[in-house]
């Protein structure tokens, strides 16, 4: 699994290549609060290039949007594969969580124009803490 992250109009964007299952959800969950931490309330979890996600993956996102609530804040998927979006629907989770065709819809829904160009958006991975 690979994680891109980046920071858009005040939106915290995940990019996730790969599978998020048992084996790689423990470090998405890690990147998703340290991102809470920093402040972050509006999260993206682009997932054009994820390509499987176990019920470990599900429990992350589930557990994200939960604790988000409080602080009014909220998280969206986008760019769902066909399997991956089958996954959320047999769940459930597309009626808890929104889920838009791509980023700039996402960030609609914040009522975030996609197109600032003063955006901070390096397209590299943010460190963890760990490097």
């Amino acid at each position: 699994m690979e994680i891109i992250e980046e920071e858009k109009n005040g939106a915290y964007i995940f990019r996730i290549a790969g599978r998020l299952d048992s084996k790689t959800s423990p470090e998405f969950e890690t990147r998703v609060y340290h991102a809470i931490e920093k402040g972050f309330v509006k999260l993206i979890m682009d997932c054009e290039t994820l390509g499987y996600i176990s019920s470990a993956g599900l429990r992350v996102i589930l557990k994200a949007t939960k604790d988000l609530k409080p602080s009014r804040g909220k998280l969206i998927l986008c760019t769902l594969q066909e399997y991956v979006k089958e996954v959320f629907e047999i769940a459930g989770f597309d009626t808890i969580i929104p889920i838009t065709a791509g980023v700039g819809e996402a960030l609609e829904q914040f009522g975030t124009p996609s197109g600032d160009e003063s955006e901070k958006q390096s397209g590299k991975p943010v460190p963890d803490g760990d490097e």
